[in-house]
């Protein structure tokens, strides 16, 4: 069974085509830096690779260039549209509605629009991929796996804000986490390296979005995205964690409305904020370069990621494992080695010749000092939605 997975980020689109239950990859790709003029269309098969530089709008855009390039008659894997039997869909917020992957339906979809607000810069491209999927494969089952979903385990005292317990009751007003899929994926990596039951495992998704869980024996304890995809870690666009009596200052004294205060927060703060720019590779380029705006960012995000890793560490009385994942999260050997600086204390001792090798797949970054293990696992979060889809669709035959 071939299972295409259309993954939309806030800044891009993952694709990829695989075969089912043998997890062949058939074809990949991706579209980054959307929004900018230097977005990049990657593609790959066996036998080609593409990367192709170019003004990439909006996820529309580059959902097209993604079905014009798989039916494309030279470069192309698909003859004929029924060859793909479903459609996987990465969802970033099902609030309390979704707890498992689903088939997709109008009233499915509704509810995914109902959670926009609460995750703006990624439902309504999850949307987006589903109704343009639905007319390109319209034979085909879409199912949607939500992030949310790895999350239900977190135990109430997790979940829970300190406001009137109303609005927990009533309303659903509680962090729901997010990055679910990639937190699964890599945490269960990790679980089975480390070969053992017990195990308390922080894993750092550090990509234009950011986030950190605590996975205590292959359940989520504790997450640092809560309500919407906002708080927590410093990322591309967004601030993170910040004072709520700042959202009062700004609207009531300097007179910003709530959506501009949204806005400011969501798409106009964190790297971007800092530096002007929310490509992590240009900042730290910039910060080679000498400019101290981009290198007091990257303190900031790696000192932000160490408190997250200090508290974690004390709510699962303990740490083994230390895993980095995600693009940043695989690929910055300066954020990785400025997140693990000076956390001897714990156990955290990084071993700097192993970071720093050109070296890809699941590594070990340790030093034989290190009681904590410190790994980088690459996220392969189309394999896992597939793999649910599959799942799904066997169950209902």
């Amino acid at each position: 069974m071939k299972i295409l997975v259309i993954n939309s980020g806030s800044s891009s689109v993952k694709f990829r085509l695989l075969s089912m239950p043998d997890k062949k990859l058939i074809c990949e790709g991706l579209v980054e830096r959307i929004g900018l003029e230097d977005a990049i269309f990657h593609y790959k098969t066996e036998e080609v690779s593409l990367s192709e530089p170019g003004s990439i709008a909006h996820h529309r855009e580059a959902l097209q260039k993604m079905a014009d390039t798989l039916f494309d008659p030279i470069h192309g894997v698909i003859d004929d549209a029924t060859d793909i039997p479903a459609v996987g869909h990465r969802v970033v917020h099902g609030g309390d509605s979704f707890s498992t992957t689903t088939r997709v339906t109008e009233v499915v979809k509704n509810q995914i629009r109902d959670f926009i607000p609460l995750a703006p810069l990624h439902n309504p491209h999850n949307l987006e991929g589903i109704e343009i999927a639905e007319t390109i494969f319209p034979q085909a089952v879409q199912v949607a796996v939500f992030d949310t979903a790895f999350h239900q385990s977190m135990p109430v005292r997790a979940r829970k804000y300190a406001i009137p317990r109303r609005f927990y009751q009533d309303y659903g007003i509680k962090a729901y986490g997010f990055h679910g899929t990639s937190h699964k994926y890599v945490a269960e990596k990790t679980i089975a390296y480390l070969r053992r039951l017990h195990s308390r495992i922080i894993t750092i998704h550090l990509g234009n979005g950011c986030s950190m869980t605590a996975v205590q024996d292959g359940k989520s304890l504790d997450h640092s995205l809560g309500f919407a995809p906002s708080n927590g870690l410093i990322m591309g666009s967004r601030s993170g964690d910040i004072d709520h009596s700042i959202i009062f200052y700004l609207s009531e004294r300097l007179g910003y409305s709530l959506e501009e205060v949204q806005r400011l927060l969501t798409r106009e703060s964190g790297m971007l904020g800092l530096t002007g720019y929310s490509d992590l590779r240009d900042i730290q380029r910039q910060a080679a370069g000498g400019d101290s705006d981009c290198r007091l960012a990257l303190e900031m995000n790696a000192y932000r990621i160490k408190k997250y890793i200090g508290a974690y560490a004390a709510a699962m009385n303990g740490l083994d494992a230390l895993v980095f994942t995600a693009g940043i999260g695989e690929n910055s050997t300066l954020i990785r080695k400025l997140s693990c600086l000076q956390m001897e204390f714990l156990g955290i001792v990084l071993d700097g010749a192993a970071n720093e090798a050109p070296n890809h797949g699941m590594r070990e970054l340790h030093a034989p000092a290190s009681r904590v293990k410190i790994l980088v696992i690459p996220t392969n979060e189309e394999l896992e939605i597939a793999q649910q889809v599959y799942q799904l669709l066997q169950s209902d035959a």
